[in-house]
C-alpha cells in the first residue's frame, strides 16, 4: 500500500524549485504535479520570464505532469488558490516551496496553503546559502544563468553553468549565493530527478528594464548516455 503523501512544487525552472522537487522525493513525497503561473497569454513563466514552452520542456524531461495557470500581477493569489482547489481534488495534500529565508514568501505560502486547507512544505528553509548551492551541484544538478540585473552581472554571464568556479565569484563579489534578491535567475538543464536532458541549441541575449536575459529560441531533449 502506497502511503506517500500527494504533493505539487510551485515550479519556477530554476535551482531552487528543482532542488525543493529533489529534496521532497527524498524524503517520501509522491509529487503528482508541477504548478507554473504564468502571464494572462500563457506565452511566458510569471517568476522568471522565460517562455512557457521551456516549462513544459522540463515537465517532458522529469516526467512529471505540469499545470500552468495564466494570471496577472493583480490576479496571481486568486489563480493560484483556485490551481491548488483543482489539485486538491485530485488528491494533493501538500505544497513544497523552495524559497529559503525571505520571511514575507514563507508567510505567503503558508498563509495560501493553510487557506485551501493543504500542508506547506519548505524543504530548504533556513540552509546557508553557500552550502546549499554547493549540495546543488554536488547532486549533479546542471543549470545555466538565464537573467541578471545588468549592474551586476553583464551580460558575458548569461549561460553560464553553475558550478563551483560560479560560487567562488559569488564570494568574491559579496553576491548572495542564492540570488534571493533577484542578482541572477538559472534555468536548470538535467539533474538526477531528470529522465531526460536538455540541451540548447539556440539563444539571444536581450537587455531590458536593467536586467540581462537569456532568450532561449531552440531547445532539444537527449537521452541520458
Amino acid at each position: 500500500m502506497n502511503n506517500k503523501i500527494k504533493a505539487f512544487v510551485s515550479w519556477s525552472g530554476g535551482k531552487e524549485s528543482s532542488f525543493a522537487l529533489h529534496q521532497a522525493i527524498s524524503g517520501g513525497f509522491q509529487v503528482s504535479y508541477l504548478l507554473n503561473m504564468v502571464t494572462e497569454d500563457g506565452e511566458r513563466s510569471r517568476s522568471h520570464g522565460y517562455s512557457s514552452r521551456l516549462i513544459q520542456t522540463q515537465s517532458e524531461a522529469l516526467n512529471i505532469p505540469l499545470l500552468q495557470q495564466g494570471c496577472s500581477w493583480k490576479t496571481y493569489e486568486k489563480e493560484f488558490k483556485k490551481a491548488v482547489l483543482n489539485m486538491k481534488e485530485n488528491g494533493v495534500k501538500a505544497g513544497i516551496f523552495g524559497d529559503i529565508d525571505i520571511d514575507e514568501h514563507r508567510d505567503w505560502v503558508e498563509g495560501v496553503c493553510r487557506e485551501v486547507g493543504i500542508k506547506a512544505e519548505l524543504p530548504l528553509w533556513g540552509k546557508n546559502q553557500k552550502e546549499l548551492l554547493s549540495e546543488f551541484v554536488n547532486a549533479g544538478f546542471e543549470a545555466i544563468v538565464v537573467a541578471t540585473k545588468s549592474e551586476i552581472f553583464g551580460k558575458e554571464w548569461l549561460s553560464k553553468k553553475i558550478d563551483e568556479n560560479f560560487i567562488q565569484e559569488l564570494e568574491k563579489r559579496k553576491i548572495s549565493f542564492c540570488g534571493e534578491s533577484g542578482e541572477y535567475h538559472t534555468f536548470v538543464v538535467n539533474g538526477p530527478i531528470f529522465k531526460r536532458k536538455i540541451k540548447l541549441l539556440e539563444s539571444n541575449k536581450v537587455f531590458k528594464n536593467n536586467h540581462w536575459f537569456l532568450d532561449i529560441l531552440k531547445i532539444k531533449l537527449c537521452n541520458h548516455r
